[in-house]
């Protein structure tokens, strides 16, 4: 299972019309992902402000990577809008089209996370997932927020 800390992860915002890409970098295609679902956090408040008292489990297919990618983003936009949570760290392990984890965070609080903007959800609108050199991989796509 990956472990990318905050300190270790490469992400980063892309504009696209009214809504955001969101892009993250890594050595693996999970640290990738995880990395992808912290710039995602960042659109809402920056991550290091968010305490990881609490954790839940994610656990999604998709037929091809990118839409393992967009499931996966989805099901942490579930997660935040079911539990009323905002999430900074992520642990995810990829088998071929399955994704197995845990997002960590804790409850939203307005006053403090000033969430900037709601995600609506991910889309598989420029939808990216490669390993452009060797280990060194991306995903991407855009969230609707």
């Amino acid at each position: 299972m990956a472990k990318t800390s905050l300190a270790e992860a490469c992400w980063e915002h892309f504009p696209h019309g009214a809504d955001i890409g969101v892009r993250g970098h890594g050595a693996t295609m999970a640290e990738a992902f995880e990395a992808a679902a912290l710039a995602a956090t960042a659109v809402l408040t920056p991550p290091e402000g968010v305490r990881a008292e609490r954790s839940v489990a994610i656990d999604v297919t998709g037929a091809d990577p990118e839409l393992l990618l967009v499931n996966f983003l989805n099901a942490i936009v579930y997660e935040m809008a079911a539990e009323r949570m905002i999430f900074a760290r992520f642990h995810v392990r990829i088998d071929g089209l399955r994704l197995t984890g845990e997002a960590r965070g804790e409850t939203i609080d307005r006053m403090r996370h000033e969430p900037a903007v709601e995600i609506k959800g991910a889309t598989l609108t420029m939808a990216k997932v490669a390993e452009e050199r060797p280990g060194e991989w991306i995903a991407q796509c855009v969230v609707d927020v």
